[in-house]
């Protein structure tokens, strides 16, 4: 899978991959050494275990799933803003 090269310097950074329903979030410039899978998501480390970069699978699914917890009032406020 090739990634586009993201140019802001700010973080956290995200890329949606549509073709692959694949939400990429990064949390630092740093390099990761190894990663850890937990159903839908991946979880790459530095060799110090400090969380770099996130992948999360069949994101669509994910973030339908994670919106139901949230409070209606914090839903009603965010969506608005949209």
């Amino acid at each position: 899978m090739k990634l586009k090269k993201l140019k802001t310097k700010k973080y956290p950074k995200f890329m949606y991959e549509k073709e692959d329903d694949v939400l990429n979030i990064w949390l630092s410039h740093k390099n990761f050494d190894h990663a850890e899978q937990e159903g839908d998501i991946i979880v790459h480390f530095t060799q110090n275990n400090e969380p770099v970069y996130l992948e999360i699978l069949d994101a669509s699914n994910f973030l339908r799933d994670q919106s139901k917890a949230l409070p209606k009032e914090l839903k009603q406020k965010f969506f608005s803003a949209v």
